[in-house]
């Protein structure tokens, strides 16, 4: 039986004042959730999360990663950086990385390798947009996308990586995969690790990125193939993202 894990994407929201408010919140009432949870937060925020979350079982988390070391990059973070703020996950490849920075699956499948080489859970994700989806290539697009990570990572590995499926189309559209339609890409997701690696496949924690909120995260996570959420707008909302916990 795999460990639900919802994990908040908050991408670029936050202050030092919300931020407080939003886990102190949230650290409430979590105590001992039956599922693991993870806020991946703006790298300003690291310390103020990092001190925030101490007393807590809910981990830390960052919404990018650098495939370099170190170096002349400027404004990339390395896995370093995120180490020395205890950082546990990291989220590689969002559809946002992609469509608005030109991310591309060779690129996504390096990060992916840099963060399991550092000792990160990277949270992968991957997912078609409305036109891919309507055209009926949405296996063709989440596959070719997971296969450049799989490619590149050792068959080892396959059980420490997350993978999050966010169908593009229902990310902040109000649009939602129904649990069926979301249900057979993970299968097909699950599937395609299998190839690599048939016993870790069942390991890996597949996760539902496209709007999941309260009203919709039961349904959802009782999915056989829905290991959790990565969740957006609703990680923002200390009462809807305990919902969605309180659902896995």
């Amino acid at each position: 039986m795999r460990r639900k894990l919802v994990a908040g994407n908050w991408k670029m929201n936050g202050s030092i004042a919300a931020n407080a408010l939003l886990l102190a919140e949230i650290k409430a009432e979590f105590g001992n959730a039956a599922c693991d949870a993870a806020v991946c937060v703006p790298a300003p925020y690291f310390a103020q999360c990092q001190a925030l979350l101490s007393d807590s079982a809910i981990a830390l988390g960052a919404q990018d990663v650098s495939v370099h070391e170190a170096g002349a990059y400027t404004g990339e973070i390395s896995t370093a950086m995120l180490l020395e703020f205890a950082c546990r996950y990291v989220i590689v490849g969002h559809s946002e990385r992609r469509a608005y920075f030109g991310e591309s699956d060779e690129l996504v499948a390096q990060k992916t390798a840099r963060a399991l080489n550092a000792g990160l859970l990277p949270i992968v994700c991957v997912g078609e947009t409305l036109a891919q989806r309507e055209a009926g290539q949405t296996d063709q697009i989440v596959g070719q996308q997971i296969d450049a990570v799989l490619s590149l990572i050792a068959e080892s590995d396959l059980a420490k990586i997350v993978v999050a499926y966010e169908p593009v189309w229902a990310i902040g559209t109000g649009k939602t995969a129904t649990p069926e339609m979301a249900q057979e890409v993970h299968a097909m997701l699950r599937k395609r690790l299998s190839v690599k690696n048939a016993q870790a496949a069942t390991e890996v924690k597949i996760l539902y990125g496209g709007s999941m909120k309260p009203e919709n995260a039961k349904e959802l996570l009782a999915m056989p193939d829905i290991d959790g959420g990565l969740i957006g707008g609703a990680a923002l909302k200390a009462a809807d993202f305990l919902s969605i916990i309180r659902a896995a």
